[in-house]
């Protein structure tokens, strides 16, 4: 399937392989996808070519990084590329023996994006990714913890949209909470007040296959019922399933908020690794935590019919999609193709404001938002990718972080917080 043999290095890099050093600090892997290309522009922009930190592009088509190189232009030259393929084990690992991260923009992740996360939790290799199927990470956390805590690979799904404004969020208003109010707050609820962005074939494919397993599969059904799916059995501690509010909240009027609400679709996978963030940080936010995502749409009667026709919609879309003939129509008709998505023009002028509204024990709240400057699925998504990776990369010595499957609040915190407001155009402020 590949031009040229698994792992062969492009001109002007040097090969290391034998040699117990990486040569890169981080590989971007899936260089040629539509998100990847948007990351590469972006890490061309943020550290340059032949900077301090030292990076490749990688992926299995010699053909399409060479196109990317050109797309890229003379910013990019001398920028190292790495011809690998996931269906070629040899050729992933011999990746990963090269650099100390590793970024996947490979998706969908359940289709494609085991044999990386084996190799990296196998050579000890950090990695981050972008996917939000809970379904695959689940498998991923069962499978290779005790791997990625043996070999000191720190493993960090969800580092795009979905979910690392909600994770993020939800950890900076509890940071605040303490600060400013003495205590954490046992519920909060995000509610996504405005946002202006569009989809990728990527994400679609990735929604698409999701569904088609779950409707194959009744035990995969009751798992994606159980919002505590991610959450490591820590005895007592993990709370009870009945506690826990849906994580699509159905249609209502939400009075602290003073509008109408309807379901949000990434709350699926927000939902879950907000919840395994706290158990992950031995439940600093409490054993007892609730929190909930949903869209504000706005009061009166309009904000009702918009919330209704949002979670019609939605249930239709996601109907439509359990079905062959319908996916297939859908599939040629309405959904982007694989590499396809937003242009530059809509990159730029998306954005998204969140907010978060926490109240305490003692009945005490707080709210606070995340803003964003960009698309929320792709112009932002692959600038905070590109400083997780970073982060990975230069924020952390092998022992700061054991190995393992962390979140984005468990691992990075505040160290990400600042790096998002400094290069990234998000902001975390109370309101």
């Amino acid at each position: 399937m590949m031009g040229v043999e698994a792992g062969e290095l492009f001109p002007g890099e040097d090969s290391l392989m034998g040699d117990h050093r990486p040569s890169y600090d981080l590989v971007v892997f899936g260089a040629t996808g539509f998100v990847g290309r948007i990351l590469c522009g972006y890490l061309l922009r943020q550290v340059g070519a032949n900077a301090a930190v030292q990076w490749a592009i990688a992926g299995r088509s010699k053909d399409k990084l060479e196109a990317l190189m050109v797309e890229l232009g003379s910013r990019a030259n001398g920028l190292p590329h790495i011809i690998a393929d996931v269906t070629d084990e040899a050729s992933v690992r011999a990746l990963c023996a090269q650099t100390r991260v590793v970024i996947s923009t490979v998706g969908p992740y359940a289709l494609y994006g085991e044999p990386l996360v084996k190799a990296c939790a196998e050579t000890g290799t950090d990695y981050c990714d972008l996917t939000g199927e809970p379904q695959w990470i689940r498998r991923m956390i069962e499978r290779y913890t005790t791997v990625a805590q043996g070999s000191g690979a720190r493993i960090v799904h969800c580092c795009g949209f979905d979910s690392i404004p909600s994770d993020l969020g939800v950890y900076f208003l509890q940071q605040q909470a303490q600060q400013r109010l003495g205590q954490s707050c046992d519920r909060i609820k995000m509610r996504v007040k405005a946002a202006q962005g569009g989809v990728s074939g990527g994400t679609a494919a990735s929604g698409i296959n999701l569904i088609q397993e779950a409707s194959l599969s009744p035990a995969l059904r009751q798992e994606l019922d159980d919002p505590y799916s991610l959450c490591p059995d820590l005895g007592p501690a993990t709370p009870r399933l009945s506690a826990h509010p849906p994580t699509l909240v159905p249609v209502q009027y939400d009075p602290d908020f003073q509008g109408w609400v309807s379901p949000f679709v990434m709350a699926a996978i927000n939902t879950r690794i907000v919840l395994r963030s706290n158990a992950l940080l031995d439940y600093p936010y409490s054993p007892d935590f609730q929190y909930e995502e949903a869209v504000l749409t706005g009061p009166h009667a309009t904000g009702w019919m918009v919330a209704q026709g949002m979670s019609v919609a939605l249930g239709g879309l996601a109907a439509a999609m359990a079905f062959s003939p319908t996916r297939w129509l859908l599939g040629n008709t309405m959904i982007p193709k694989s590499g396809e998505g937003p242009s530059q023009a809509a990159q730029e002028q998306g954005f998204y404001d969140l907010r978060f509204w926490g109240v305490t024990a003692s009945g005490e709240t707080m709210e606070v938002k995340v803003v964003g400057d960009r698309d929320p699925g792709y112009g932002s998504t692959a600038k905070m990718l590109g400083q997780a990776g970073l982060c990975l990369a230069e924020d952390f010595a092998a022992a700061d972080q054991p190995g393992g499957f962390w979140t984005p609040a468990s691992i990075f915190g505040n160290i990400l917080i600042d790096r998002l407001e400094q290069f990234a155009g998000l902001k975390f402020e109370v309101c």
